[in-house]
């Protein structure tokens, strides 16, 4: 859903806690001319997010140039796992490129091969391959290429098909909106590849059926024969919603592709790195994937991806036909290698699993007050609360919008809302948040929601 924040400077209270403060009208009215030049160079595409001018950024907190503080609930959309601006990352930085060394392209180099070594002692077999690119969009294409060669190999041109998820999103480019379950996405593709199919996602909310029985008759009702899935992909929990399928199913799938020579992959590119309480997404259910895609939280910090994935898969394309210009880039593998460090040395995983479980049993205690909100999902420091009109399941945009823009004002900062509608309100704060901060934190998005439900009475 389009939506902008309005740019008319209005009072708001202020705000002083340990962790927020609020000191100028908002939109800041000094901060206005960034923005209208932002808006006169950019395209029209890149509004929608809060306008909160940063200006520096240390560990779960963001600053603007005015006084103006806020706990960061987006992590600059899932990047900042290690946190912002840790001096560990900045150094690894700063030093590499000390060295004069900015960019190889494909030539070998001894900190792209410490990069790889390093996710493929992390990750368990038989994912030991590493295939280093640039955006998390990049390992989907990547994942398709393999999916579709692998699926010609086993079974000839006819087992080229990819099964994925309805509400699911890949990225931005053309393979991977296809693969994507959001039909508005798509529209400017005109025609689409047949070859991509999508089945309802387990959530238990939006789709109340959650056995495996349905990912099987949906296929058959779309007369997908299982000898022709080349491939199955899914975000380890579902971006727009923060929704993990159950475990049981998960296994299911997991036999199910093993059974019918097709690729399981999880995008991993939200989930992984510590975000959901364990090192990898996956690990929730039990399962390896063929498969795994990186991006986001793998640096904190600049551009990097990667795909992991079994030997044979990853090597199915011969030496110069699958490379990328800036893969591994010796900066940005700096930089990963920095912040995977300060993840598995501190337990950030570890840290995101027992502050997240106060986030979540807040967030449940929210849930019993309003029933305006119908849903809370996520696991660790990722949660989706589903905003949802009186005795419906129909998203409100409209109150998820009002409760962000409040919460901005308030001293929490997070990206406009997402999901199906734009009616879920996502929290992915940094790993290294505290639990005193969650808590100060929330009570902010309590007092958002009181707020905008009685100014959405008041106009009834």
């Amino acid at each position: 859903m389009s939506k902008e924040f309005d740019l008319t400077p209005r009072r708001v209270p202020r705000v002083e806690t340990p962790f927020r403060r609020i000191v100028t009208d908002f939109p800041v009215p000094e901060s206005l001319a960034v923005l209208e030049r932002l808006h006169r160079y950019e395209p029209a595409a890149m509004r929608g997010q809060p306008p909160v001018v940063w200006h520096r950024a240390e560990g779960f907190q963001v600053y603007d140039a005015w006084g103006n503080q806020w706990v960061d609930w987006s992590s600059g959309v899932l990047i900042t796992n290690a946190g912002h601006g840790r001096r560990e990352v900045a150094e690894a930085i700063a030093g590499q490129a000390a060295s004069r060394l900015l960019t190889n392209y494909c030539f070998p180099s001894e900190i792209r091969a410490r990069l790889v070594e390093r996710l493929a002692t992390l990750l368990p077999e038989p994912l030991k391959k590493v295939f280093l690119l640039t955006t998390g969009s990049e390992t989907v294409e990547c994942a398709i290429k393999l999916c579709r060669t692998h699926g010609v190999k086993a079974g000839g041109r006819n087992k080229h098909v990819i099964v994925s998820f309805d509400k699911a999103f890949h990225g931005r480019t053309l393979g991977s909106q296809q693969a994507g379950g959001i039909p508005g996405l798509k529209e400017w593709i005109v025609n689409l590849d047949p070859g991509f199919v999508q089945v309802p996602f387990p959530d238990g909310f939006r789709t109340p059926d959650i056995s495996f029985e349905l990912f099987e008759n949906t296929l058959r009702e779309q007369e997908i024969e299982p000898a022709n899935v080349c491939g199955v992909i899914l975000e380890t929990y579902q971006g727009g919603s923060a929704s993990f399928a159950p475990p049981p199913y998960m296994r299911r799938l997991r036999e199910w592709c093993t059974g019918h020579k097709a690729l399981l992959v999880c995008d991993e590119v939200q989930a992984a790195f510590g975000r959901c309480g364990t090192l990898w997404g996956f690990e929730h259910y039990g399962i390896v994937p063929d498969l795994a895609l990186f991006g986001k939280g793998i640096t904190s910090s600049l551009p990097l991806a990667a795909v992991a994935g079994r030997p044979d898969v990853m090597d199915l394309h011969p030496p110069g036909s699958m490379t990328s210009t800036h893969t591994g880039n010796p900066v940005c593998c700096a930089a990963a290698l920095a912040s995977i460090d300060l993840i598995v040395k501190e337990d950030l995983a570890g840290n995101a699993r027992k502050v997240g479980a106060v986030l979540h049993e807040k967030l449940h205690g929210l849930q019993s007050r309003f029933r305006q909100i119908g849903c809370v999902d996520g696991k660790g420091l990722v949660a989706g609360v589903a905003c949802v009109r009186p005795k419906s399941k129909d998203p409100d945009p409209d109150l998820a919008w009002d409760v962000v823009r409040r919460c901005i004002e308030k001293g929490v900062l997070m990206f406009s809302p997402v999901g199906l509608g734009g009616g879920t309100i996502k929290i992915s704060p940094p790993l290294v948040i505290t639990q005193d901060a969650i808590l100060d934190s929330v009570a902010a998005l309590e007092e958002a929601f009181v707020e905008a439900l009685a100014a959405k009475a008041a106009v009834a």
